[in-house]
């Protein structure tokens, strides 16, 4: 059954450029959005610059020009940003929009007025509370201090460095002027008290639906616990507006008093889509957003603002007669080589410094590589990042099709076997795609790439069975080579159909290449039998070192200290790493309870294990460790000069090893062992009863 979806990714904030933390959020959510697109649903993805608040008018005032040329300017930025690495929206608009003024206003009169013939009690009560307030006033540039302009220590941790609004130590909400020992962002005054008038949404109002709604797996368990948390804390009234000077929307009937920029940031999604319904006939605006719509909303959001878009969004929506949300999808943050980004402390690589020096789909594969649907942050390691698209995307997809391209083109004039001469391998490839679609579906692309990897490692190990090279040079096994070709070429169509939302640039150049309109996720099952295709030519290069270490930098004034020095200085590392026998000078070396629980040891499955040529003391082996093939290369070759035995064991795998490149192919893992040496050392292996990928405690 084909579905209706109507998908946003936050709004970044139209005051600075976009860089790669915020990529996590777009490239999941487009990944997903595409995802939907070829399993045939009817996807759109909206989003727009989040253009509102004091930091606008502050950053127009510095760079000498009105707010509306500010966001303008940065606006064009973020959208030439958001194309270089391929993120598709049905529409990117702006916050300072007619649309989002009137939807504002909208919103706000039925909240303050009752939503008129409703026959809800709820919607049909007043919402908006007004009270003078005392707030902080900075007395040297004349104007009242957002929350985002005054910094001091957390009322309720403690935690120096902190918001006015929020704390990022304890996620504590309050009002800034609970802070302790303030001061102005802006000037570094004291702020001194001042009385306003304020505008406030009664949230409380809201707390029974509220409580119902973020338990009906709209949101993350995790998430919907941490609310259940504030539930206990109880909900407060929110402040809605903010006095001029401000960049923004003035308040209906209230002259000088403006929307705090969180009042019409989410409007901003529905101010984006009737956007896009003004130029698109088929799209109703109201059939999407009515009480009772059949449309799925999605909003992807980072896991900082949670608290404004599962509480204060479905409660703002619910006040004025409209839908709430479907889901409300969270994620973590980034780090880069395990050092925390933040703007604020200027630990970011922008986005266009990265499309200067690498492609931008080995950082779309990468991060896909790590996400799940749970709340965690991800780390970019810039040395596994160049192991793993290495590895990857070069040695197994796309060696898949360089390889059997040639003899196909050379042999047969571009034209596949009429015949296939593999069926159960290529009806095992076409029925993963249930499966994997499952797990993008949940937005678990970690373990979809770990599935699809692991039939490209099948893919491989086909072909090197087969070794249609040595058959072409044998007179009479022309057939078997066509054969075994365009098994290969097939098994790699299945593999780009699965990698399209994750990779859609190379995707196209695939489906080029193998000659079809499109890599539709249920044209997957039509297999490419007497089938002509296209010439190839490359479709990904490898990740070269010294381009990610130019974009290192390049990045110098922005990445942050340690994250440059840990880049720089990893081969030094190698290089001065103490030999085993400088060991022996001094005493054993000790590491605390932290450091081992770093290590993941993990329960893997020997499936293969053979000879090295030219290898005195390794063993390859292929292991399942959960989902996931992995090669490894052991030096146990002397206590299992029959490697045969090793096959179908359970043995120790140390996962998060980072794979090291040797002569005889990559190595993506350790295996433990214990003994002596020599004939004398023996596989670590677990209790019977333990599965592949099973975390050893």
């Amino acid at each position: 059954m084909t579905r209706r979806l109507l998908v946003t990714s936050a709004l970044p904030y139209a005051n600075g450029p976009i860089h790669l933390g915020h990529l996590v959020e777009y490239i999941q959510t487009d990944i997903w959005v595409r995802f939907q697109r070829a399993r045939g649903h009817d996807c759109r993805y909206v989003c727009a610059d989040d253009a509102h608040g004091t930091a606008i008018m502050l950053k127009a005032e510095a760079n000498g020009i009105s707010s509306e040329a500010q966001i303008a300017n940065v606006k064009a930025d973020h959208e030439r940003d958001f194309a270089g690495f391929n993120i598709q929206f049905d529409n990117y608009h702006s916050t300072h929009s007619p649309e989002n003024a009137e939807l504002s206003s909208l919103i706000y009169t039925r909240l303050r007025d009752g939503v008129a013939g409703s026959t809800s009690a709820l919607q049909q009560g007043q919402h908006i509370a007004t009270r003078s307030i005392t707030q902080l006033f900075d007395p040297e540039k004349k104007l009242f201090l957002a929350d985002r302009f005054i910094k001091g220590e957390c009322p309720k941790c403690a935690a120096v460095d902190q918001y006015g609004d929020a704390c990022e130590v304890c996620s504590a909400t309050y009002s800034p002027t609970e802070l302790k020992n303030p001061r102005s962002t802006i000037s570094g005054a004291t702020p001194i008290e001042k009385d306003s008038l304020h505008y406030f949404f009664q949230l409380p109002h809201f707390e029974a639906m509220l409580r119902e709604w973020t338990r009906s797996g709209s949101l993350q368990t995790e998430v919907a616990n941490k609310l259940a948390e504030w539930f206990e804390s109880g909900l407060a009234d929110w402040d809605i507006s903010r006095d001029a000077p401000y960049f923004g929307f003035e308040i209906p009937d209230a002259p000088g008093k403006y929307f705090y920029v969180w009042l019409d940031a989410p409007i901003g999604y529905m101010a984006s889509f009737k956007n896009l319904c003004a130029r698109t006939p088929e799209l109703d605006f109201d059939d999407y957003w009515r009480e009772g719509s059949d449309t799925e909303l999605y909003h992807f959001i980072g896991k900082d603002i949670v608290y404004f878009h599962a509480l204060f969004w479905p409660a703002m929506l619910d006040g004025a007669g409209f839908r709430k949300p479907s889901g409300v999808f969270a994620h973590g943050f980034l780090t880069v080589n395990g050092q925390k980004m933040s703007k604020s402390r200027g630990t970011f690589i922008q986005a266009q410094t990265y499309l200067q020096h690498l492609n931008p789909e080995y950082l779309r594969y990468y991060f896909a590589a790590k996400l799940s649907g749970r709340v965690e942050d991800i780390d970019l390691n810039l040395e596994d990042f160049t192991q793993r698209v290495n590895s990857d995307l070069v040695g197994k997809v796309v060696n898949i099709a360089s390889r059997c391209a040639g003899f196909i083109a050379k042999r047969f004039n571009n034209q596949l076997s009429a015949d296939c001469a593999e069926p159960e391998l290529l009806a095992e490839a076409i029925a993963a795609g249930d499966s994997i679609a499952a797990h993008f579906e949940a937005r678990e692309f970690g373990r979809a790439v770990r599935e699809i990897m692991a039939l490209a490692d099948r893919a491989n190990q086909y072909i090197d069975e087969k070794k249609p090279w040595a058959l072409a040079k044998i007179d009479g096994k022309d057939a078997e080579v066509h054969a075994v070709c365009s098994v290969g070429l097939n098994l790699f169509r299945q593999l780009m159909t699965y990698l399209a939302p994750i990779l859609p640039a190379m995707a196209e150049q695939s489906a080029a290449f193998l000659n079809v309109a499109d890599l539709g996720w249920e044209r997957r099952r039509e297999l490419l039998l007497g089938h002509e295709i296209a010439a190839f030519s490359p479709l990904m290069t490898r990740v070269d070192a010294t381009h990610v270490a130019a974009m290192v930098e390049a990045s110098q004034d922005s990445l942050s200290a340690a994250g440059a020095a840990a880049v720089a200085g990893q081969a030094a590392t190698k290089a001065t790493q103490p030999k085993a026998a400088d060991s022996k000078a001094s005493p054993t070396e000790t590491i605390s309870i932290d450091d081992f629980a770093k290590i993941d040891l993990r329960v893997a499955k020997i499936l293969s294990a053979d000879h090295v040529d030219g290898a005195d003391k390794l063993l390859r082996l292929q292991v399942d460790a959960g989902g996931e093939t992995r090669q490894v290369f052991a030096g146990i070759k002397a206590a299992y000069p029959d490697p045969s035995v090793l096959v179908g064991r359970h043995a120790v795998l140390v996962a998060n090893l980072a794979p090291r490149k040797m002569k005889f192919g990559l190595s993506e893992g350790m295996l433990l062992a214990a003994g002596p040496g020599g004939a004398d050392i023996y596989l670590l292996s677990p209790d019977d009863g333990a599965q592949a990928g099973m975390q050893v405690k």
